[in-house]
């Protein structure tokens, strides 16, 4: 099997992950519901995680990172816990469902939504950000990558924008998380939402949110904690504020083992592969008759590992099939939870077919996707 479906979840692991959850679920308790040594392991490795995460965003306090399991969870509770009725936030054409829906929910309790499109190559102008921001604007919430062509968003250019105006900055860094550099402060982020189990490398039912000190945000399930037990409110102090119930304490042991390999091995390597091998992918697929790739290829050092096309008219559902049962090639195909930007492509109907790398395909994976895709086009 040649898997190519990073995008939706990485499925090579580095082995220290794999050993670290079995070892957690041997010998860690629950954090924070006591003081023996098996509730004080979990404690601690979530703890160091935190400090991981916190020096990998740029963001100077541990405590406001919040576990989650997903980036989805971590969107609906910086969507849901910053705005209101009378609201006006901004977001993008190049959005996920998981920015969209919770959006679009409160957009049907009072909160006024104004989406900035995306062109042709699925990119954004700036400019169109400036010039609907208003006075009763609370914030912008946008992608940091998109999970269909693989295009960057300038993150710090949208956070001056954002700063200039005195609002919110929410991103969503579900693709970049792990492999492009993310520094909070510098780029003007405010809350910055990611997943475990994609790029950062770890199991899946882990991810975060980043609250830059200043900003609370409402929490979105409320209930245990193992403080304040008898108060009839939640918490309001970080993590625990946004942490209500047992965290999965088995998979952010995991997932701080694949922190740990991201800094042995270092992130400009991992991004510098996941650059080699989507570069080779594309140069072998980009010029071959019947075949459209979509997305912004002129500048890649500024592009997620992910090539999404289309060959002929077929249906993506079916080229999918083909590369998976006559070569054995995990792509993902459809719609990819980002309806507007298939719009403004103009894949509505068809669809398109992704292939995303990881650190850990290799390039004689790319030279036998290439020539399937050579072959189905032929």
């Amino acid at each position: 099997m040649i898997y190519l479906d990073n995008g939706a979840t990485t499925f090579h692991k580095p082995e220290s992950v794999i050993q670290a959850v079995a070892d957690a679920m041997r010998c860690m308790g629950n954090s924070g519901r006591g003081s023996h040594e098996a509730s004080l392991k979990a404690s601690r490795i979530i703890y160091d995680t935190r400090a991981m995460l916190a020096a990998m965003f740029g963001l100077r306090d541990p405590s406001r990172v919040a576990f989650t399991a997903n980036s989805t969870e971590s969107l609906n509770m910086a969507i849901q816990g910053l705005f209101s009725p009378g609201d006006h936030v901004i977001t993008t054409a190049l959005e996920h469902n998981s920015v969209l829906r919770p959006l679009y929910r409160l957009r049907e309790q009072g909160v006024e939504l104004t989406i900035v499109r995306a062109d042709r190559q699925g990119n954004i102008r700036y400019e169109d950000i400036r010039e609907v921001v208003k006075p009763s604007t609370k914030g912008v919430v946008c992608t940091h990558g998109s999970n269909l062509t693989g295009n960057l968003v300038d993150i710090g250019r949208v956070g001056k924008i954002c700063a200039e105006a005195g609002i919110l900055l929410v991103v969503d860094a579900s693709q970049t998380a792990g492999v492009f550099d993310i520094d909070m402060e510098a780029m003007g982020i405010d809350v910055l939402c990611f997943t475990g189990h994609k790029s950062l490398l770890g199991p899946q039912g882990t991810g975060g949110i980043c609250v830059r000190e200043g900003v609370e945000v409402r929490p979105l399930v409320v209930g245990g904690s193992g403080v304040q037990t008898y108060s009839q409110a939640h918490p309001r102090q970080m993590p625990v504020a946004l942490e209500a119930g047992t965290l999965n304490s088995h998979g952010i042991a995991g997932l701080h083992a694949a922190l740990a390999f991201i800094e042995e091995t270092g992130m400009e390597r991992i991004w510098y592969r996941e650059l080699m091998l989507m570069r080779r992918f594309y140069e072998g697929v980009r010029a071959l008759p019947g075949v459209r790739v979509y997305g912004d290829f002129s500048d890649m050092d500024r592009h997620a590992p992910i090539v999404t096309l289309n060959i002929r008219d077929y249906d993506s559902g079916e080229v999918a099939d083909e590369l998976m049962e006559r070569y054995g090639i995990c792509t993902r195909p459809g719609a990819h939870c980002a309806p507007l930007l298939h719009r403004a492509l103009g894949t509505e109907g068809q669809g398109a077919v992704r292939f995303s790398m990881s650190y850990f395909n290799t390039e004689e994976e790319m030279d036998l996707a290439a020539m399937a895709v050579r072959e189905l086009a032929s």
